[in-house]
């Protein structure tokens, strides 16, 4: 999946932030990306890739380390910050998704689509990601929206859909230096008469960034155990959006 081109500018973050360059390291990340894409077990990751349960022991060392975090985290530079838009998507888990460790941290909870994962995601001005959180399915978006625009980078304005309508969160949004756009629910007594809905239009940026992210099978159905690892996935694939910038 990686060009001679993006491999060099992807390699040069990874020993920027402490992976060593081994022999085998470009067909690890290869098989590592090529899991993320088709969505398969581990055990069946082509044997051209090398030995899967070596790349699986990679792949889960880094994400308990935070280092797959890291990588998006050095490849979002220089993001457009005069708009931030915020959303929420549900993913189902699969039924191999079950069966973490006692006291692991999984964020897989109960809704209407039965064992599912919520992705809360922030986005940038040119509908790139910034910032996600992983929470179970049945956290409301409205619930975690304070600690994700708590963690996020000044921005102009904070666009956001009718999910998030609290005055607190506005409250915040303007103590933060930002400009909330986030239209009141139909019974409010206030009403909208100062949301711009020109720039509300351009909500679609979150969700699109969603359909690109969900190409990836592995992020489409959440098949990884614990937290931290669909973290890494996800972590992965925004960085993969970034790379070609």
């Amino acid at each position: 999946m990686l060009t001679d081109e993006l491999w060099t500018k992807f390699k040069a973050v990874m020993l920027k932030i402490g992976i060593y360059d081994k022999p085998r390291l470009r067909l690890t990340i290869e098989g590592i990306f090529y899991r993320l894409r088709v969505g398969c077990p581990w055990r069946d990751l082509p044997s051209v890739f090398g030995n899967w349960n070596a790349i699986y022991k990679r792949f889960n060392e880094w994400s308990r380390k935070e280092k797959l975090v890291n990588i998006f985290n050095e490849l979002v530079v220089e993001p457009d910050l005069e708009w931030e838009f915020i959303d929420g998507s549900i993913v189902k888990a699969h039924q191999h998704s079950s069966g973490a460790a006692y006291g692991q941290e999984r964020a897989i909870g109960k809704s209407v689509a039965g064992n599912t994962t919520k992705i809360h995601m922030a986005v940038e001005s040119c509908g790139l990601p910034i910032h996600f959180r992983i929470t179970g399915g049945e956290v409301h978006d409205c619930k975690e929206a304070p600690k994700l625009i708590s963690e996020l980078p000044k921005a102009g304005y904070i666009i956001a859909d009718r999910g998030y309508d609290s005055e607190k969160l506005r409250t915040q949004i303007i103590e933060k230096g930002a400009i909330p756009v986030i239209p009141r629910k139909k019974n409010s007594k206030v009403g909208n008469d100062d949301i711009d809905w020109c720039l509300y239009k351009y909500r679609h940026l979150v969700k699109n960034v969603f359909a690109r992210l969900k190409n990836f099978r592995a992020i489409a159905t959440r098949y990884d155990k614990l937290k931290r690892n669909f973290e890494g996935s996800m972590a992965l694939a925004c960085a993969f959006l970034w790379l070609p910038m």
